[in-house]
C-alpha cells in the first residue's frame, strides 16, 4: 500500500486502476470499483477500509507511471528492443499513462487540498502497451521495428485488457495539467 501524509496529517492513499475490470473502458472518479484479479481485490477492500477510518483522506487512483527513462515500462521496452530479454508488448492491453512529475505535483496538490475522496491522477491519452512502448522507443533513439507487439487475449492472462481513467473532475481541481503519453513522450521531450 502507498500512503503519503500533508503537514497537517491528511492521508492521501494511492492505488492502481487494477480495481476496475475493463467492462466498462471508461472508467470516472465516481465509478465502483469491479476488480477481476485477487490483487485488484485486495486494492478495493484497502480502499474501502481507508474510507471507514479516515473520513477526510483523498484516494488517488492511476495507472502506469512512465518517467523520463527508468520507469519499469521504460526498462522493459530498452531491454526488449535490445534484446536483452524475450517477451511481448500488447497491442489490446490499454491504459492511460501518467508522467512521473505530473503524478508527483497533482499527489502533492491532492494532500494539500480541502477535496477528499477519490481522484483520477492519469494521463489524458488511452494508448496500448505496444503503442507507449513505440513511442517510448521513438524518444530514446531506438529501434522501433525492434518492439515485439502481440494480443494479450491470445496470452491467455487474466486481468482487465482496456482500462481508461476519467479525470475530468480531478483535472479541473488541479493546476498541474496531467499531459497524455502522446505529449510528453513526443519530439523534443526528455
Amino acid at each position: 500500500m502507498n500512503v503519503a501524509f500533508a503537514a497537517d496529517g491528511r492521508l492521501v492513499h494511492v492505488f492502481s486502476d487494477a480495481v476496475f475490470s475493463g467492462a466498462a473502458i471508461r472508467y470516472d472518479e465516481t465509478s465502483v470499483p469491479d476488480p477481476i484479479t485477487p490483487s485488484g481485490a485486495a486494492k478495493a477492500a484497502t480502499k474501502t477500509a481507508v474510507d471507514a477510518i479516515v473520513s477526510n483522506s483523498a484516494v488517488v487512483q492511476t495507472s502506469l507511471i512512465v518517467g523520463d527513462g527508468d520507469s519499469p515500462h521504460e526498462v522493459l521496452v530498452h531491454r526488449l528492443a535490445g534484446g536483452g530479454v524475450r517477451g511481448t508488448l500488447f497491442t489490446d492491453d490499454v491504459r492511460c499513462p501518467v508522467h512521473v512529475a505530473d503524478f508527483a505535483a497533482a499527489l502533492l496538490e491532492r494532500a494539500t487540498s480541502r477535496y477528499h475522496g477519490v481522484h483520477h491522477v492519469a494521463g489524458a491519452d488511452a494508448v496500448s502497451r505496444y503503442e507507449l512502448g513505440l513511442l517510448i522507443a521513438r524518444r530514446d533513439g531506438l529501434d522501433m521495428d525492434e518492439v515485439p507487439s502481440g494480443r494479450r487475449a491470445e496470452a491467455g492472462l487474466t486481468g482487465p485488457l482496456d482500462v481508461r481513467l476519467r479525470c475530468d473532475m480531478t483535472q479541473r481541481r488541479l493546476r498541474t495539467e496531467l499531459r497524455g503519453a502522446r505529449q510528453f513522450l513526443g519530439e523534443g521531450h526528455r
